[in-house]
C-alpha cells in the first residue's frame, strides 16, 4: 500500500487507453501514478493531418498534468519504462522505479516494417508526432526542391509520392496527398504544376480497407482514382531504398521511382510486451503483442493488465481485438471496473468487445463509414468522420482550435501548418540533415 494507505495503481502509457482508466478511477480511492516518456496524450488518428500540413501539434495533443490537473488521484511521471520486476511488484524506470498493487500497461505500437527495419530511413511512418513533422518536411520540400529543376522529366523523381498499406491511414494520406497537389498548392509555384504530381497507393492485399466491406472499399478506391490516385493492389514491397521501392506484381519485379515512400503497411507491439513475455511467459503473437486473458491479465499475475495495441484480445471469432482506440477505452474502462471490484469484494464477467463501427475519410466531403449494418458513403460519412473525431479529442480548447482549421480548410482548400521544420530532401533525392526551427510547432 502506498503511504496514504491506499491501493497502488500505476499505469504506463498516457494513449487512449492509459487515460481511460485513469479517469475511470477519478472517484475510487486509489493513488495512481501515470509514467510515460512523453508529456503529453496524442491523437493519433489525425497525425495524418499534421503530416500533410492540415493541423499543428499542439491541435491534437493535450499535456498530461492539464488533463489530470483537477483529478487528485493522480501523479504524472514522465520518465522511460526500462523493465518489471513482477515478484516485488516493481515497474523499473531509467530513473528509479514504482511500487504498485495494480499494473496497467497500456504502451501502445510502433511502425512495423515485417522485419526490414532499415527501410524506415527512406520510408517513415506515422505514429508518433516526429513521424508527421518528419513526413511534412519531406513532402513539402519534394515541392521546393522540384521547383528549381528546369525539366519535367528532371521533376518526376520528386513529384511521385509512394504510400504503402492501403488501410485507413494509407488511404488518408493518399487522397490529402492528391488534395494538396491539385488544390491547396496550385497557385503556389511559378516554375511547376503541382497537379502533375503522381501519387501511387499499394498493397499486398487484393483490395483497399480489407477490414470495411467491399461495396465500401470499391467506393472509396473509386473516389481515390477520381482524385488522381493509383490504386494497386496485389503488389509486395522487395526493397526501399532512396531511389523509391522495388515491388513484386504478377508480372514480376518492378522498380518505382520515388523520392517519398511513405509508410502505413504494419505497426508492432511497444517493446514492453516482450518485456512481460518475458517475465511472465505469457506468448506474443506476431505482430508483437502479448496474449491476455479473458480479464486482460497474465496468466499467473491477476495484478497486471495489458491494453490497447499491445494487447493480444481473442474475440470468439478467433480474431483479435483491433488495434483502435475505441477498444482501447473499453478496455481501460473494463480494468478500471476490476480493480474497482476488488473493493466491492464482487466478480468481473470476462471482457466483452463491442464493434462500434469504422470509418476513414478519402478527402474532401468524401469518407465511408460502416456502424453494425448501417453504412454510408460520401457527404454524411464525412460529416459522422468529423463530428467522432472531434468529439473524441481530449481537451475542449483543441476541439475549438481543430473545429476552426478544418471549417476554414473546407472554405479555402488551405492547409496553413504547411511549415519545413526539419530534414527534407535535396536534388539527388538524399535527405538533408539541416535542422531549422519554428516556434508554431511548439504550441
Amino acid at each position: 500500500m502506498s503511504l496514504s494507505g491506499k491501493h497502488r495503481v500505476v499505469i504506463v502509457g498516457g494513449g487512449f487507453g492509459g487515460l481511460t482508466t485513469a479517469k475511470a478511477l477519478r472517484k475510487t480511492p486509489v493513488d495512481i501514478t501515470l509514467v510515460d516518456r512523453r508529456n503529453f496524450h496524442l491523437f493519433q488518428p489525425l497525425l495524418y493531418q499534421v503530416a500533410t500540413g492540415g493541423l499543428s501539434p499542439g491541435n491534437i495533443a493535450a499535456p498530461l498534468r492539464s488533463i489530470f490537473a483537477r483529478q487528485r488521484n493522480v501523479h504524472v511521471v514522465m520518465d522511460e519504462v526500462i523493465g518489471f520486476d513482477l515478484p516485488r511488484r516493481r515497474v523499473l524506470l531509467q530513473e528509479g522505479e514504482l511500487a504498485f498493487d495494480s499494473l496497467v500497461v497500456a504502451a501502445g505500437a510502433k511502425t512495423g516494417y515485417f522485419g526490414n527495419d532499415q527501410w524506415a530511413e527512406n520510408a517513415p511512418g506515422l505514429k508518433t508526432v516526429e513521424d508527421a513533422i518528419e513526413i511534412r518536411g519531406r513532402v513539402l520540400t519534394a515541392f521546393e526542391e522540384a521547383d528549381k529543376l528546369p525539366t519535367p522529366q528532371a521533376r518526376e523523381h520528386l513529384l511521385t509520392f509512394v504510400v504503402v498499406g492501403a488501410g485507413p491511414t494509407g488511404v488518408e494520406l493518399a487522397g490529402t496527398l492528391a488534395e494538396i497537389a491539385r488544390h491547396t498548392l496550385r497557385h503556389d509555384f511559378r516554375i511547376i504544376n503541382p497537379a502533375e504530381t503522381r501519387i501511387i497507393l499499394i498493397d499486398a492485399a487484393p483490395r483497399i480497407l480489407m477490414a470495411y466491406a467491399e461495396d465500401l472499399a470499391l467506393n472509396a478506391q473509386k473516389k481515390l482514382m477520381d482524385m488522381g490516385v493509383e490504386v494497386r493492389t496485389q503488389v509486395k514491397i522487395q526493397k526501399v531504398d532512396a531511389s523509391g521501392v522495388e515491388v513484386m506484381t504478377a508480372q514480376g519485379v518492378e522498380q518505382i521511382a520515388a523520392a517519398n515512400v511513405l509508410w502505413a503497411a504494419g505497426v508492432t507491439a511497444s517493446p514492453l510486451a516482450k518485456l512481460l513475455s518475458e517475465a511472465t511467459g505469457a506468448p506474443l503473437d506476431r505482430q508483437g503483442r502479448i496474449e491476455v486473458q479473458s480479464d486482460l491479465t497474465l496468466p499467473g499475475h491477476p495484478q497486471v493488465y495489458v491494453i490497447g495495441d499491445m494487447a493480444h484480445f481473442k474475440l470468439p471469432s478467433g480474431q483479435a481485438v483491433p488495434g483502435v482506440a475505441p477498444a482501447a477505452m473499453q478496455q481501460g474502462k473494463y480494468v478500471a471496473k476490476a480493480i474497482q471490484s476488488r473493493f466491492q469484494n464482487v466478480s468481473l464477467s470476462p471482457f466483452t468487445y463491442t464493434d462500434l463501427g469504422s470509418m476513414a475519410t478519402i478527402g474532401r466531403k468524401a469518407a465511408i463509414a460502416q456502424i453494425g449494418t448501417w453504412k454510408f458513403t460520401g457527404l454524411i460519412a464525412w460529416i459522422l468522420w468529423l463530428f467522432i473525431h472531434l468529439i473524441q479529442i481530449v481537451s475542449f480548447e483543441s476541439r475549438i482550435l481543430v473545429l476552426i482549421q478544418w471549417a476554414w480548410n473546407y472554405l479555402t482548400f488551405s492547409r496553413s501548418a504547411r511549415l519545413i521544420t526539419q530534414s527534407g530532401y535535396t536534388h539527388g533525392g538524399h535527405l538533408r540533415t539541416t535542422h531549422v526551427t519554428n516556434s508554431a510547432d511548439n504550441s
